[in-house]
């Protein structure tokens, strides 16, 4: 399977239109049983991967997931990092911010969650919904002490921008590598995916009136995502927007952007020195007696 990350990847400095991305392609997978062959490749690959990350102890990696409703993070998530040691990685899922959060700048409560060296580092939305949902509900900014401002001006958002794109140099100039994923659903096939949820009972508990409010603003967000990706993508933290009409090609996608990025680390197991080596024969010796 020959998946380009680039083919995915928002170029620096480039004005998104996402009527021009698309939301589906033809798979990589033939059947459902090859795409569990290529998925298990992959989660074996990519706790290998881990392994190795843990042990050159040099690096984390920080992968950060934004969608529309239904797109699909969870089975994302769940899906790709199945096969890797739950002690190292930390997935973390941001909804509205408390009283407390409210209370530091908008970067603090998801900045306290990175993960150590060695570690990947999960993100189920992040600091973007605050370019993303606070930018269609601006009242909302009232709460962290920007109550004069109803709706803010663009430079109000490319300050913000600003913030974010210090954040993650700052992030990768310390060896924490950044891979931000945009799962591009289209408004026919969340409207089949919110069905889906209603009539099925176990998928009841995901459904709400607040998801249909929230749809009833797509456009706005389809802005503030073009703005968003547009004005944050770079070298050290590209964005890229994966199709994500068919769940099972959205995970192999997002897969192999994982692998290669690891791949890319260029990492090592430790070296072992001719002292570390006799000290483990001497300790050998012991065991063995």
């Amino acid at each position: 399977m020959k998946i380009d990350p680039e083919e995915f990847q928002v170029q620096p400095g480039t004005k998104v239109d996402l009527d021009k991305w698309a939301t589906r392609m033809k798979p990589f997978y033939k059947s459902e049983k090859g795409y569990k062959e290529l998925l298990a490749a992959d989660v074996g690959e990519l706790s290998d991967l881990q392994k190795l990350l843990y042990a050159s102890n040099s690096h984390s990696l920080l992968l950060i997931f934004q969608a529309m409703d239904a797109a699909g993070k969870d089975g994302v998530i769940g899906h790709v990092l199945t096969g890797i040691n739950p002690q190292g990685c930390e997935v973390h899922g941001f909804k509205q911010p408390s009283v407390e959060e409210s209370q530091h700048d908008f970067l603090w409560r998801t900045t306290c969650r990175l993960a150590v060296r060695g570690k990947i580092c999960v993100f189920n939305r992040s600091y973007y919904e605050e370019v993303l949902v606070v930018r269609v509900h601006p009242k909302s900014l009232g709460k962290e002490g920007v109550s004069e401002v109803i709706r803010p001006k663009d430079s109000f958002w490319k300050e913000r921008f600003r913030s974010i794109v210090e954040l993650e140099r700052h992030l990768d100039t310390n060896n924490t590598r950044v891979l931000k994923f945009f799962l591009h659903l289209s408004k026919d096939e969340q409207r089949k995916r919110f069905l889906k949820r209603i009539d099925e009972p176990d998928k009841n508990w995901k459904f709400s009136e607040a998801d249909i409010a929230e749809r009833e603003l797509w456009d706005a967000y389809m802005k503030a995502y073009e703005h968003c990706l547009g004005a944050t993508s770079t070298k050290a933290a590209p964005w890229h927007v994966v199709p994500a009409d068919d769940k099972l090609n959205a995970r192999l996608i997002v897969s192999r952007i994982v692998i290669e990025a690891l791949r890319n680390l260029k990492m090592s197991y430790p070296l072992m020195t001719l002292e570390r080596r006799a000290e483990l024969q001497e300790i050998r010796k012991k065991l063995a007696t």
